[in-house]
């Protein structure tokens, strides 16, 4: 018996000073005012990253020229508690239709006005042989805690 040991998933939290259903309006369609605009895969500058808010719907970058840069598909769509967004995007930062992990996003009342949102980036040996690379990459200070943080930024 052979065993294989996948990379753990990358999980990272926050708590925002603002009600679950802020929280999730916030991370969804305010996702181009908190996504650092380093954290892009186009050719040119990031002016917005787009939700659109529906299983299925595309999750994209768009860029000051106009065009668009996809990175996944919603695949679940639960407003204000949970979404879960397919990651399409491999380990050299291209989009490949063939590659999905899931990020799951939950967004859970903490006190009469916060929220905590937990989020977990699984699949990771879907990467292959850039499995540790991603998941190192994913779980650094550059990578979903530095997005959460610029995302609980947001709220004072």
């Amino acid at each position: 018996m052979t065993l294989t040991i996948a990379p753990a998933p990358v999980r990272s939290s926050v708590r925002v000073n603002a009600t679950q259903r802020r929280a999730f309006e916030v991370f969804t369609a305010g996702m181009g005012r908190w996504w650092l605009k380093t954290h892009k895969i186009g050719a040119v500058e990031m002016a917005d990253t787009v939700v659109e808010p529906r299983v299925g719907g595309r999750w994209y970058e768009k860029g000051v020229d106009g065009t668009e840069c996809e990175w996944g598909r919603v695949l679940a769509w639960e407003p204000p508690s949970r979404l879960v967004l397919a990651w399409q995007i491999n380990g050299r930062w291209q989009f490949d239709p063939d590659l999905v992990t899931e990020v799951e996003i939950r967004f859970i009342p903490d006190g009469e006005d916060g929220t905590r949102v937990e989020l977990e980036h699984r699949n990771i040996e879907r990467f292959g042989a850039e499995a540790d690379a991603a998941r190192a990459a994913f779980d650094s200070p550059g990578g979903w805690p530095g997005l959460l943080g610029s995302f609980a930024a947001i709220f004072p």
